[in-house]
């Protein structure tokens, strides 16, 4: 077993260098702290195996990479999403669009989730089914029966 005397060394060490790499990435100092502390708080709880890798750094900055390009997908979603969603209250939409959404929420609850997760959220077919505890063709066969639903809902011909 590794003792956390070694860990602690490593943590010494690595965190200023991850904060300024994470800073590099990130432009923002908190972001970048708390991207440098999570990265090392997954080597700690993974150190048993971190620590006799040839160079636990490289894991680390790997993790430390994949945490702040996550980051900042999530954000462009969420920007995204805020925007449909300052641009439908505002009243910048059309009376179409309007309805488009209330036949949305008219949906049945699984394909009204399906269809707010995957096409609001921009999540793919895996993550709605991951987020709803469903079969990724579950996900499929409620997106279908939703675009189904709403065709005829605006009168529009399905087949």
């Amino acid at each position: 077993m590794v003792e956390s005397t070694d860990f602690d060394r490593f943590f010494r060490a690595e965190h200023p260098k991850l904060v300024a790499c994470a800073l590099a990435m990130t432009g923002d100092r908190e972001s970048a702290r708390d991207v440098a502390q999570e990265a090392l708080l997954r080597a700690y709880r993974a150190w048993s195996h971190v620590g006799d890798f040839e160079r636990p750094g490289a894991w680390v900055r790997r993790v430390l990479v994949n945490l702040v390009i996550d980051g900042q997908r999530q954000r462009r979603r969420e920007r995204s999403a805020v925007g449909r969603l300052r641009e439908e209250t505002t009243g910048l939409c059309d009376p179409e669009t309007d309805r488009f959404w209330a036949a949305v929420r008219a949906l049945p609850d699984r394909q009204r989730a399906a269809v707010a997760l995957h096409y609001v959220d921009d999540l793919s077919v895996a993550e709605v089914a991951s987020i709803l505890k469903i079969a990724e063709g579950t996900v499929k066969a409620s997106l279908s029966a939703a675009r189904s639903n709403l065709a005829v809902a605006f009168g529009k011909e399905v087949g």
